[in-house]
């Protein structure tokens, strides 16, 4: 088994409260929660407004295959977000 670590910063200008925060991610949680080989979360910037950090922790059988899902939710994060991805950083662990 071979774990991944994806973790994405995203900017959010004018961005005005919590709710519109939530709305401008569209979700990421249902989304990406629903593969068995995914865990997501919001991990720093929870109560900034115009920013957010998001690491999906993925497990699959083969480095490639953890690669191959980190480049999936990176390029699907990146078209569906409205925001814009500052940093992305991946450790396989």
């Amino acid at each position: 088994m071979h774990i991944g670590v994806l973790t994405l910063k995203i900017s959010l200008p004018g961005c005005r409260s919590l709710k519109e925060k939530r709305q401008r991610m569209g979700g990421l949680h249902e989304r990406f929660g629903r593969n068995p080989a995914v865990a997501v979360c919001e991990s720093a910037d929870r109560d900034r407004l115009e920013s957010s950090e998001w690491s999906f922790v993925v497990a699959a059988i083969s480095p490639q295959k953890v690669e191959s899902l980190c480049s999936e939710i990176e390029d699907k994060l990146q078209r569906t977000v409205d925001g814009r991805v500052l940093d992305v950083s991946r450790e396989l662990l």
